[in-house]
């Protein structure tokens, strides 16, 4: 890298090095004043927005360019060989990209296409994009958010960040390297094993806090039906990580095209309820460990399940009319049976998140235990549950449900149709956006 020296000391002009073009400016006596590589460079702009386009090609995420590609005049007080690395981690960070197998979600690839383009680009200067635009309104956005973020600053961000990606992912597949016992095959989203007669569902996207996207969906589902016909006595849904769920993974809306809208509405609606379904009809006893905060439809099937245990750490929140949309989970007719009409009404209505001492005093939670001890405690209780006579635990639990599994199913669908029209509705769609909105300020 050239370095031109202002007379009162420091860089003044940092001249990208000559690697940094496709063609060949190399130790054969080219051209290396400024306005010779500005030219060259201005050539190369078709190949630079090619490369930009293929480091995030594997997601769909479109860098076509706003405004013309520019170099511009770097004014920082750094050596040229901090500018040299800075660059060259730059350089590494998006062939490291492309090495990632696993989409590390919207989140964190709207910083990701943000931090590209400050670093690229500069400060957004491109149009807002319109309200409906949900795309390409996220990503403009995120941009945008940055401010006047340095090049330098954000080409080091951009490598952290890239960085990070790699150490979890390569620490997750050390872990899945190691077979746990009992592990069932063929899920991507959960860890499912069945030991000691349990057979245990983990939501297992610790880094989207355990979202549950479509895929997930499905594969809960899956779970659910294989561990009712698999030898185990009893079952038991829990979350890897710090996280229960944080409940649906709302990408499941931002992929969405404008013309596509009704189709994902009525698709989603489907999908809904037969994963609700699934745990109305479950014949053996279901258990919710509950170790850490749930939202959403994560806690509306929680009424579901037969028994739930949880961390003093955990909390409880259900925002459905924060996001323009309507209960699900039967919990329109259970949370009300459960802990009153006023009290559901707070959470379904008003949005209020219960610790986990509200949720037990409202019978939401069976017990609560301190986040220290509590999987110590609550897996040795669960094995003494295992161990009791299977088929008398099914019996008793159909006796219970019986009497009520006709009404769940009718309330079940009864939600799914209003969610649909929610959906579909101005004011979630909105609401949705302005999520986004709060979320990229972050």
């Amino acid at each position: 890298m050239e370095a031109v020296i202002h007379p009162r000391g420091g860089v003044r002009r940092l001249l990208p090095p000559p690697t940094f073009f496709s063609r060949g400016y190399g130790d054969s006596g080219a051209d290396l004043r400024p306005e010779a590589v500005l030219a060259a460079a201005l050539r190369d702009e078709d190949l630079l927005m090619f490369r930009r386009k293929l480091v995030l090609s594997k997601w769909k995420i479109d860098f076509r360019p706003t405004q013309a590609a520019r170099v511009p005049v770097i004014d920082l007080h750094m050596t040229a060989a901090t500018m040299q690395v800075s660059q060259e981690d730059f350089q590494k960070a998006q062939e490291q990209l492309k090495l990632l197998k696993k989409d590390p979600g919207n989140e964190t690839k709207l910083k990701l296409y943000a931090l590209f383009k400050q670093a690229t680009e500069g400060p957004c200067k491109a149009p807002k994009p319109g309200m409906l635009d949900f795309v390409k309104k996220a990503k403009w956005d995120a941009w945008n958010s940055l401010g006047n973020l340095s090049q330098d600053e954000a080409r080091q961000k951009y490598a952290e960040l890239i960085s990070s990606l790699v150490s979890a992912e390569s620490a997750s597949q050390k872990k899945e390297a190691s077979p746990e016992e009992g592990r069932h095959d063929g899920y991507e989203t959960l860890i499912v094993t069945t030991k000691n007669n349990i057979t245990k569902i983990m939501f297992n996207r610790p880094d989207r806090k355990n979202a549950i996207n479509h895929q997930m969906y499905r594969e809960i589902i899956k779970a659910l039906e294989e561990a009712g016909k698999n030898d185990s006595t009893i079952a038991v849904i829990t979350g890897n990580g710090d996280y229960y769920s944080s409940g649906n993974d709302l990408s499941n809306f931002t992929n969405v095209q404008p013309g596509e809208m009704e189709k994902m509405a009525k698709d989603g609606a489907v999908l809904l309820k037969d994963f609700v379904g699934h745990f109305i009809d479950f014949p053996k006893p279901l258990i919710a460990v509950v170790n850490g905060p749930a939202i959403g439809i994560c806690v509306t099937v929680l009424a579901l399940c037969d028994l739930v245990y949880a961390s003093d750490r955990a909390t409880f929140h259900s925002p459905f009319s924060q996001l323009g949309q309507s209960p699900e989970g039967c919990s329109s007719y259970l949370f009300p049976k459960i802990m009153g009409l006023a009290k559901a009404s707070e959470m379904l209505l008003f949005n209020k998140k219960l610790t986990a001492a509200e949720a037990c005093a409202q019978g939401l939670v069976t017990e609560v235990f301190p986040d220290r001890s509590f999987q110590k405690e609550v897996w040795a209780r669960l094995e003494a549950y295992a161990s009791l006579p299977k088929n008398s635990l099914a019996v008793s639990k159909q006796l219970l449900r019986s009497m009520e599994k006709e009404k769940l199913h009718a309330v079940n669908s009864r939600e799914c149709e209003v969610l649909m029209e929610r959906w579909l509705s101005d004011e979630c769609i909105n609401a949705i956006v302005s999520f986004f909105q709060k979320k990229s300020k972050l």
